[in-house]
């Protein structure tokens, strides 16, 4: 057996041990998420309306896409939302340790880590966040072709393009800025200055407003977009942790921030007082949130990445604490997520199970689950005018082995997994580990019959976590089906 290298590192996300998100009250009254053209309720509307979107949108098309950023592959997944079908990749780099690509070699010049997703509110374009090359990339949604490639700061994250469609914000989480691209020259042209770890840019429902959650600091910032200034920080309880993603309801009321470090999260801050009205549990390691309306009733969806859950609340709207109404069990590692303009759908990608589960908003089941690229992140619903093609589209990163599997702890309290993900010429080995004893040093073995191989060694975080311990070597050519973690 060959072990190729081992590594131990936080989640992309940020994740390093248990959970909790934190929904916080945006600071703009306004309509449809991430900047939506506002309209009233019920008020029939011949444009395009994108989700999140108040009751009244048109309803699923076969011109729409919905997008997965997969990690591993370095792909963009492309689905029909109509159909349910999977329609092929848009390849924008190497699948990860592709031994006949060099990847990690001087001479690669392709992406890696393809993280992170946004579009324009016409629905003609896709911009894409590679995050360890520092690329940002847009998509033309109607000939599937990268028709831009701008590199900017370390580590971009997320990205919207503005309101207009003119410029592209980019949170670049490596440093402490917010990048105002002009996508059309590929220029930068302006650097908002944030607290360290800017992680994602949405916009107000009028257009008028940025906001910009941090992993690294417990503040959200909203900005001026006009100005290009920031007008206003919100504090973040300290027991709500640090945040990876946000999402603005479609009422323009309420902005809620994923938490994946701490696992206690949860604010709900007042659009006119910017005060913290409510810090509620959500799970270990919660992802994206985002917004749907269902018999009038207002809901936010979270994916909590270590429960294999995708809860759903109801919004209080009257500064009370959200209530749990439904855990969705998913499998596994839900992450990324979307819902259809008509709110009858949400879409979740799957991050260790290489998929995407299609839920029924109504009945809040799972109703079909799809194969998709490798460690799928983010995820957008793109709402399209025109038809759309399958030209340029690929297979890279499409029907690849995966099996998630329980690791027994020895020795001690505590819950882990293994994820096994084969990749070209070697399988990728993820280990995440919750509830165990703090700052300890653990090792995973695999296993088959008398057999045991050592994998890879890591220590627990400070609240007994394992966000993401890595491994490549030869699981499957192997056959090996068990495996442990014990402290030396």
């Amino acid at each position: 057996m060959r072990v190729v290298g081992s590594v131990s590192r936080l989640s992309r996300r940020g994740a390093i041990t248990v959970t909790a998100v934190t929904a916080l009250a945006c600071l703009a009254a306004g309509s449809p998420a991430s900047g939506m053209a506002s309209r009233d309720a019920g008020t029939p509307h011949h444009k395009l309306i994108q989700a999140p979107a108040l009751p009244g949108a048109q309803p699923i098309s076969g011109n729409d896409r919905v997008y997965t950023a997969d990690q591993d592959s370095n792909t963009v997944t492309v689905i029909d939302p109509k159909t349910n079908t999977v329609l092929g990749t848009i390849p924008l780099g190497a699948v990860r340790m592709d031994t006949n690509a060099d990847t990690l070699g001087p001479m690669y010049n392709g992406q890696i880590d393809v993280h992170g997703l946004g579009f324009s509110r016409n629905g003609r374009y896709l911009d894409v966040m590679d995050v360890t090359t520092n690329a940002v990339q847009v998509i033309d949604t109607a000939t599937n072709k990268v028709i831009r490639t701008i590199y900017v700061g370390r580590a971009p994250h997320e990205g919207f393009f503005a309101p207009d469609g003119k410029t592209i914000w980019v949170a670049v989480r490596g440093e402490n800025y917010v990048a105002v691209i002009d996508w059309k020259t590929g220029q930068v042209v302006h650097k908002i200055y944030t607290e360290p770890g800017p992680s994602k840019v949405v916009f107000s429902p009028n257009g008028k407003l940025a906001y910009v959650n941090h992993l690294r600091a417990l503040v959200l910032d909203v900005i001026d977009v006009k100005t290009r200034k920031i007008i206003d920080r919100v504090p973040i309880p300290a027991a709500a942790g640090g945040s990876s993603d946000e999402a603005i309801s479609p009422d323009g009321r309420e902005v809620w921030l994923g938490m994946p470090t701490n696992g206690k999260s949860v604010a709900v801050v007042n659009t006119k007082t910017h005060r913290v009205e409510a810090v509620f549990n959500s799970g270990p390691r919660t992802n994206h949130p985002n917004f749907v309306t269902v018999g009038g009733v207002n809901y936010a969806y979270l994916t909590v990445g270590d429960l294999n859950e995708t809860l759903v609340y109801r919004r209080s709207g009257t500064g009370r604490p959200p209530v749990l109404v439904k855990r969705i069990p998913t499998c596994c590692g839900p992450h990324g997520i979307w819902p259809s303009p008509d709110n009858t759908r949400i879409y979740v990608a799957l991050q260790y199970s290489d998929g995407l589960d299609v839920i029924n908003t109504k009945t809040m089941k799972v109703i079909k689950t799809l194969h998709i690229g490798q460690s799928p992140m983010a995820l957008v619903y793109v709402a399209r005018s025109s038809p759309g093609s399958t030209t340029g589209l690929s297979r890279q990163g499409l029907g690849m082995r995966n099996e998630y599997l329980p690791v027994k702890v020895e020795g001690a309290a505590g819950k882990a997994t293994v994820q096994v993900r084969a990749l070209p010429g070697i399988d990728e080995v993820i280990l995440i580990g919750w509830k165990l004893p703090a700052s300890t040093p653990f090792t995973l073995y695999a296993a088959r019959g008398n057999t045991t191989t050592q994998l890879l060694s890591t220590t627990t975080s400070a609240g007994g976590g394992i966000g993401e311990a890595l491994a490549f070597t030869d699981i499957f050519a192997n056959h090996y089906n068990r495996f442990f973690i014990r402290s030396p």
